[in-house]
């Protein structure tokens, strides 16, 4: 599967702007890993990106996200089993362990992009002058974007092995790239 494929999954399951908008900056923050662990498969990482949540609008229960999702690809698309696993992997009530590099990145920055997207928002310049410090601020503010785990955000870096300042600014600047989609 494409990119281009997968966003035209993406966009037939997927109505929400806002939602299709995460999985974008999710994917930039995927292609930004790619160069780093798999530069020949980027496009993979990109469609696992874009994929991850696609299922979620119209399941978006414990008992149907991602599963719904991960059935549809295994049936009717050419998505491999590492992809599969790192989406499953990626919700952590799936009891899926995240094994490859490909499933930590995916998990390390899911809800961090969210995070990213939410702070950018809500600066005067957006993300064009956002830095590692200014996100690390607000995660410390449990009322700012109450819905975003800080847990996960951790252990996803955590799981990566990365050093936080480094790691957000690589989704930083991968989710520029994104600005125009996301409205950041």
């Amino acid at each position: 599967m494409t990119p281009d494929d997968a966003r035209n999954l993406m966009h037939e399951w997927t109505e929400s702007e806002s939602l299709r908008g995460h999985m974008e900056c999710v994917a930039a923050c995927m292609a930004a890993y790619a160069e780093k662990h798999e530069p020949d498969q980027k496009d993979r990482w990109i469609v696992c990106g874009l994929l991850h949540d696609f299922d979620y609008e119209k399941h978006p229960s414990q008992e149907e996200h991602p599963f719904v999702g991960v059935a549809h690809l295994r049936e009717h698309a050419n998505v491999d089993e590492e992809i599969i696993d790192a989406i499953l992997g990626h919700a952590e009530y799936s009891g899926t362990p995240r094994e490859t590099p490909m499933a930590k990145c995916l998990y390390a920055v899911d809800e961090l992009a969210g995070f990213i997207v939410a702070c950018a928002k809500v600066r005067p310049d957006g993300i064009d002058d956002l830095k590692p410090k200014s996100v690390k601020k607000k995660l410390k503010d449990k009322a700012f974007a109450a819905a975003v785990s800080r847990e996960d955000i951790r252990r996803g870096m955590e799981e990566l092995g990365v050093e936080d300042s480094e790691h957000i600014q690589l989704c930083i600047d991968a989710i520029s790239t994104e600005r125009q989609s996301v409205g950041v």
